[in-house]
């Protein structure tokens, strides 16, 4: 994809109110390698929701935020392609939790709870859930969210965590794996523009949300 195509379709995200990528900054780490050795507890499962969202690797292989009239509940564009929150959405969503659905409910109840970003006087399931400041609102009312830290200690496997993006300013959404950089550092599983990856993001660009679901 060429430079130009690649902020069309960041423009055309923004409009939508789905935007949670830009163009990998060419500083940024891309791949679990990354800068320094990765390792994890060899003897250990992955958590559910982090082994949820790897699956999505090499399924997920585009990120697409066109606008979809989804079914509902349980509604979601074709597998191989979304957004970064749709990467949320399908690992919580595998453990039983119906983001859609939950955040359509709490809309319908408490509106003016949620950020008036968009113009609308009323929810639209197709959409909320795939909003980032809409999924960082519901994580809030359910008292998921977490203190701010600089500290890699301080996130655990299957933490959720939200960015300001660096240039953009777009924002962005992505679950802590258990896999680590040889300083503890652990890497992400997202969609940053090329389908879901596992990479070494957590530190990249200013965090401004860290959820933690109950196990």
């Amino acid at each position: 994809m060429t430079a130009t195509a690649r902020w069309l379709l960041v423009a055309l995200a923004a409009s939508m109110g789905i935007a949670c990528q830009r163009a990998p900054d060419p500083a940024v780490a891309t791949g679990p390698a990354a800068a320094l050795p990765v390792t994890r507890a060899a003897a250990l499962p992955s958590p559910p929701l982090v082994a949820a969202a790897r699956s999505q690797v090499g399924q997920t292989l585009r990120y697409d935020p066109a606008y979809t009239v989804l079914a509902y509940p349980g509604g979601d564009v074709a597998l191989d392609r979304g957004v970064c929150t749709d990467v949320i959405v399908r690992a919580l969503r595998s453990q039983g939790l119906d983001l859609q659905q939950r955040i359509h409910e709490d809309m319908r109840g408490h509106f003016n709870a949620y950020p008036a970003l968009w113009g609308l006087s009323r929810p639209d399931r197709n959409i909320d859930h795939r909003r980032v400041p809409n999924l960082m609102r519901w994580f809030e009312r359910q008292g998921w969210q977490q203190p701010a830290s600089a500290h890699p200690a301080d996130f655990a496997a299957g933490d959720i965590v939200a960015w300001k993006l660096t240039g953009s300013g777009l924002l962005h959404v992505g679950i802590v794996s258990d896999r680590r950089r040889g300083d503890g550092t652990p890497l992400i599983l997202h969609n940053i523009a090329r389908g879901t990856q596992e990479e070494d993001l957590l530190f990249a660009h200013p965090i401004i949300g860290h959820y933690r679901p109950p196990a």
